[in-house]
């Protein structure tokens, strides 16, 4: 679903920022790094970031642990490119609201923000899980933050979401 949209908007990083959020293994940050990007991709599991170490040895990816409810400093604001796919809704509901938060915090201005989610369907029940999919209302979330959705797309059984952050003068 990244790859796709990324061949679809012919996504070129040329040096600027980007970041991977919950990154597990390091699928979406080797793409991503890939297209040009600096990247940083991050997970809150030690374990999860020595894998993706191991299994990219040679990656120019920057692997970290960190964790998103407590961002690093310097890094909201910071990144021309966020990918956040299937971390949101991994989270039990009591978390979803601050970690929306913390994804939208680290889009930079004139940046832009993919969201990948599993669908939470009108007959699939919302507290069977983890993980718990998403609603489109809980996508839509991400524009409380000053990010202005350019397409929320419903595909198969996923959510796919652009946001974008205006550009400061």
């Amino acid at each position: 679903m990244l790859l796709d949209w990324t061949r679809e908007r012919g996504i070129t990083g040329g040096g600027r920022r980007a970041v991977v959020v919950g990154s597990g293994l390091g699928r979406d940050a080797e793409l991503i790094a890939s297209l040009g990007y600096d990247t940083t991709a991050f997970d809150i599991s030690p374990t999860a970031v020595r894998n993706a170490q191991r299994r990219h040895p040679k990656s120019s990816v920057h692997y970290v642990v960190a964790d998103l409810l407590e961002l690093p400093v310097g890094w909201p604001g910071a990144f021309d490119l966020v990918v956040e796919s299937i971390t949101v809704q991994s989270l039990p509901r009591r978390l979803r609201e601050p970690a929306t938060a913390g994804v939208a915090s680290l889009v930079a201005p004139g940046g832009t923000l993919i969201v990948v989610s599993h669908v939470l369907g009108e007959r699939d029940d919302p507290d069977a899980g983890p993980p718990w999919p998403l609603t489109r209302s809980e996508i839509e979330a991400f524009s409380r933050y000053d990010l202005a959705p350019v397409r929320i797309e419903l595909i198969g059984e996923r959510w796919r979401a652009e946001f974008q952050r205006e550009e400061t003068r």
